[in-house]
């Protein structure tokens, strides 16, 4: 029995790290196409590129860790029953109740894996990724605004510098046109400033020092003084579009989605839109998860009813399961959000689903129903190949 769960876990590991391999290949490759125009814009090089997608991999990887554990169950057990192992076995007096510490056990670890990336690889992911795009940007900046040259580059401001240090950021005799707000425009002498970024915030700033401020509305002007005064830079234009003003809820660490989450007596201070969305990601990060214990434990019945299937169309079955359940998880996050169902209804449904179809499928296959897999469709198909 040991050497018999032991080859059964091989098998399963190895189908697993091809699975999640190849599909985060996938994304990556469509996260650069969709990432071209930021990555040229700033000179990114290849390793800080391997860099940004390190961070983004525990995003990926929450989702993407419970398909790949169904398919690797779904592929093994398939190919088991294709290969009549399952018939020898049960032939043996082994029934397949006793098969399952191997598949349990690969859905556990699966399971702890997903929990780590939901609970802190995101936060900690999504953290970094935000702290590089902003030193991107300042450094970008930096390059821009060149000593003793007129910097036009940003809409609405024109920033003049003396002296520039490329490595500190530190300005000297800063001169700040600033036209962004309608009706108003304003002008900034300083004597220092550096560029700062706020990644918290998702901001880029130029810090300016014992200044002043030549204020222009409509027909009066007035002067300002001042000890220490920010000029935020527009980051559309460096970042390509891609906003990390907000910090959304999917970005957000876990300790900080329970605070909002259970804001009680506060929560009237919270937009209730925004205040759903933490809730349903709360949820949504505990679902996924156990949703590769649900989904193995679903797969590896389904595998043993069939028979006469080959593993191209177990692929795609798995793929359609997955589809089906993924559908769920996402119809219960938008009615979550929207507030037709709360959150634990919407996003622990599929999982309660499936775990009863799960228990139903493997009964009937301990007692050996099955579904043969002889459509004439394919025969015809096969003929025409053939």
């Amino acid at each position: 029995m040991k050497l018999l769960h032991r080859n059964i876990f091989k098998e399963l590991i190895s189908i697993f790290t091809l699975s999640i391999s190849g599909f985060m290949g996938l994304i990556l490759i469509g996260r650069l196409l969709q990432f071209r125009d930021l990555f040229m814009g700033q000179s990114i090089g290849i390793l800080d590129m391997a860099k940004l997608f390190a961070y983004l991999c525990p995003f990926f990887l929450l989702i993407l860790t419970p398909i790949a554990t169904m398919l690797s169950i779904f592929l093994v057990f398939l190919r088991m029953n294709a290969d009549n192992e399952i018939t020898a076995l049960k032939s043996g007096g082994l029934s397949l109740y006793k098969l399952l510490p191997a598949p349990i056990i690969f859905c556990l670890l699966c399971t702890g894996a997903d929990i780590f990336f939901s609970l802190y690889g995101l936060s900690w992911g999504t953290e970094n990724f935000r702290n590089s795009l902003m030193e991107f940007a300042r450094t970008q900046s930096q390059l821009a605004l060149k000593p003793g040259v007129f910097n036009k580059d940003f809409p609405g401001l024109v920033f003049y510098a003396e002296t520039v240090d490329d490595e500190k950021g530190t300005m000297s005799s800063v001169f700040v046109r600033d036209s962004t707000r309608k009706g108003m425009r304003a002008t900034i002498v300083a004597p220092l400033g550096e560029i700062l970024t706020d990644p918290a915030r998702g901001r880029l700033l130029i810090h300016l020092e014992n200044g002043r401020i030549y204020q222009q509305e409509n027909e009066q002007l007035s002067v300002l003084k001042f000890k220490n005064y920010d000029v935020r830079i527009p980051l559309a234009n460096i970042l390509k579009g891609y906003d990390v003003a907000e910090l959304r809820p999917k970005e957000m660490s876990w300790e900080k989605l329970v605070r909002i989450s259970r804001a009680g007596d506060r929560a009237g201070d919270i937009d209730k839109t925004f205040l759903r969305k933490a809730q349903v990601e709360v949820q949504k990060r505990l679902a996924l998860p156990v949703a590769c214990l649900v989904l193995g434990m679903f797969a590896m019945p389904i595998a043993c009813l069939f028979r006469g299937l080959k593993q191209q169309y177990g692929l795609l079955i798995s793929m359609g399961l997955f589809l089906v359940y993924y559908t769920m998880l996402s119809l219960g996050v938008t009615f979550g959000e929207s507030g037709v169902l709360t959150p634990v209804i919407g996003l622990w449904a599929p999982n309660v689903t499936f775990a009863i179809i799960s228990i139903v499928l493997l009964k009937m296959a301990v007692m050996e129903h099955s579904f043969s897999f002889r459509l004439s469709f394919l025969k015809r198909f096969r003929r025409k190949e053939a």
